[in-house]
This record gives structure tokens, sequence and C-alpha cells, in this order.
């Protein structure tokens, strides 16, 4: 299912997004197309893990409020795919309070799960899932832990981006993306990714 693109991580075009969001913002709607594009796969991922099948519903919902509020957003391409995070991200909550239901776990394809070995650190593991891998796992983690990993993974926010998003301290977050993580190696036999323990989350603020 790789679309060839998926190995470039998501914070590589976050040069050119900052520049596409800078034009819309002037009302060039060829730029808001550019970012939207940018934008779009990581934050409808994001969504799907946590509404499942009425994500595209929730997310169109949510680039309409993106597009109205553009004018009020402030920040750089990494900032807008956060802020956009935020924006998504109440929709889905909203929509999960009418429907009154927890988001659907998904199966779990043990054979498609190739997460790195014991050598491995939090971060190359966090680099490691692709965005398909990911979305097949969080739906059996908690939500907080789902979530973590979700926007680390699928959206390409750092720690503190994601923080924000959730509203959370930074190590609040780190520690949720760390136990999903592990989590999940337990899950795919893959313990080696969890033998380096928390110590290896610091992050340089």
């Amino acid at each position: 299912m790789g679309h060839g693109g998926e190995s470039r991580p998501v914070q590589a075009y976050d040069g050119e997004l900052g520049a596409a969001v800078a034009r819309a913002q002037e009302g060039d709607e060829a730029a808001f197309a550019v970012a939207y594009r940018l934008v779009q796969p990581g934050l409808l991922g994001y969504v799907r893990g946590l509404v499942g099948d009425d994500a595209e519903d929730v997310t169109s919902d949510a680039w309409l409020e993106i597009a109205r509020d553009l004018g009020r957003f402030q920040g750089d391409g990494a900032g807008f795919r956060g802020w956009t995070a935020t924006i998504a991200r109440h929709r889905a909550l909203d929509h999960l309070r009418r429907q009154r239901v927890r988001p659907r776990p998904s199966a779990l394809e043990q054979d498609v799960l190739d997460l790195p070995g014991p050598q491995s650190t939090y971060d190359q593991a966090m680099e490691a899932l692709s965005t398909e891998q990911a979305l097949a796992l969080v739906g059996g983690l908690p939500r907080d832990q789902a979530e973590a990993v979700l926007l680390r993974v699928v959206v390409g926010l750092d720690g503190p981006a994601a923080a924000r998003v959730l509203g959370k301290r930074p190590g609040a977050v780190r520690t949720a993306a760390y136990r999903g993580l592990k989590r999940l190696a337990e899950q795919v036999g893959a313990e080696g990714v969890t033998d380096e323990g928390p110590r290896t989350l610091g992050e340089s603020t």
C-alpha cells in the first residue's frame, strides 16, 4: 500500500508548507491548495485514528474551519501542522460526543509489522513506524496513547507541538507515546523497542 512518498518524513516539507501558508493568507488560492495537499494525508490519518470511517467527513469540516480562520494563524510550517491538528481534533471529539461511541479498534495485522530490533531507540521506532502501521495499531491503545503516537508519527509533530495540541505537558505526552509504542512492540513481539527505557526520551526544548 506504500505510495512511494511514504518514507520521506512529513517534516521535510515544512519549509514549502510555511511558504504556501503565507501566500494563502494573502489570498492565493493555489497556495492554499498546496498547503492542503501537504497537510491532508497526515490530518486524515490522525482523524481516522480517532473516529474511524467518518474521518473524511470530519476532516472536511475541519478544513472549512481552517480556511475560515486562516487569517488568524501565525507561525511556520510546523506550526500550521499543529494548528490544523488542533482544529481537526476538536471536530473529531465533537463528533465522538455526538456518537457517544469509543473509537473502533482496528484488527492488528501481525505480519505486516516490522518494528526495529533491540538496538533501536524510541525515536528510531517512531521514525520506522509507517503511517499505515501506526493506523493499524493504534486502535487497540488507550486514547491518550493512541493520540500521542498518531500526532508524532502520522501528523509528524515533535513532542512539544503534540503536547500543545493535546493541552498537556510535553513530558506527559512523551510518556503516553512511549507507553503506546511499548505496548505496540509487545503486540508485535519486538520487545527490543522497550529495552532502552524512558531515559532515551529526553528532548531538548
